[in-house]
């Protein structure tokens, strides 16, 4: 199976894959694309500067320092506030926009964004259509869905609704929002949907390896991947996938996770580094044991010169 031509896709994960995680794991990786967390619209046109403090990689020609375009992510359920958002989004350098109809929180369904909208796949397309038509053509509108809401059974009705909205790019969680992040992912259901010849799908969820992508793909009957806690448990994972790169090594990450360190300390969330370098030991024990060793280590401690004295001892 030669992946070479599969588009690999750095997936928006709220309050996890912010500015700092985009820079550090494309410096890893030959992701095609980077999608930001979300901004959520409600009733007005946010201002330039929630939108640059989001995406600071705006100030920098819309992509991270290794050169991997940044596309904005919108959530709401009002078309035209949501289209006026995604022009000034694209007048500020979004490589395209992409809509949320995933996301599972609790907040964000109660009021009426995210995987709620599973439930009207009309809303979909009028809000998909809403936005495309406020841009020009040249301009990419992505849309990430899960399987449906409590169950799959609007699934097709869902898609179909995208496809006729005229977006260029779907990406799929292959869960419903009930099932959370619980495991399986059900690649297979993609695979059989009859609209693969309509329009570029994205396939998202459970892959933590270069055999779990080989049978996404095969599942899924697509070569385009998006790539979340994947590769936040194997920073190189996308390499892995595409180049045929060896799985990080436990040396090698220590000088990664070092790295990341000094970047957190120095970026706007500083206050928070104690809660962010556990957040990603979290993941990263998955993948190695090690972690979870400098996890116990850390975990009681808040100081900053108390948590990089163990940071420092790993190697």
């Amino acid at each position: 199976m030669n992946l070479t031509d599969s588009q690999l896709i750095l997936a928006p994960m709220e309050g996890v894959l912010d500015h700092l995680m985009r820079e550090l794991l494309t410096s890893l990786n030959p992701f095609d694309l980077c999608i930001t967390e979300f901004i959520r619209i409600v009733d007005s046109l946010l201002p330039e500067r929630v939108f640059h403090r989001l995406s600071p990689e705006l100030c920098q020609g819309g992509a991270t320092q290794s050169g991997v375009p940044i596309r904005i992510q919108l959530l709401g359920q009002d078309s035209n506030w949501l289209a006026e958002n995604a022009v000034r989004a694209i007048e500020l350098g979004s490589n395209g926009i992409d809509l949320n109809f995933g996301c599972p929180a609790k907040t964000v369904n109660k009021n009426k964004g995210g995987a709620v909208l599973l439930k009207s796949p009309e809303t979909i397309y009028q809000i998909v259509s809403n936005v495309k038509n406020s841009l020009e053509r040249s301009q990419c509108v992505s849309v990430k869905i899960r399987l449906g809401f409590e169950d799959s059974s609007l699934f097709n009705e869902i898609v179909d609704a995208v496809v006729q909205a005229n977006a260029n790019l779907l990406t799929i969680h292959a869960r419903t929002k009930s099932h959370g992040y619980r495991p399986p992912a059900y690649w297979d259901l993609i695979g059989k949907l009859p609209h693969h010849n309509k329009i570029d799908i994205v396939a998202n969820g459970e892959i933590w390896s270069l055999t779990d992508a080989k049978n996404c793909i095969m599942q899924a009957k697509t070569p385009h991947l998006m790539l979340g806690r994947g590769v936040l448990a194997l920073p190189n994972l996308a390499a892995v996938i595409k180049d045929n790169a060896t799985p990080m090594s436990w040396p090698k990450l220590c000088v990664v996770f070092k790295r990341y360190c000094e970047l957190e300390q120095q970026g706007e969330k500083s206050f928070y580094f104690s809660s962010r370098l556990k957040q990603w030991l979290r993941y990263l024990k998955i993948q190695y044991p090690q972690a979870e060793q400098l996890f116990n280590a850390i975990k009681t401690l808040k100081n900053k010169d108390d948590i990089m004295r163990e940071i420092n001892k790993i190697s």
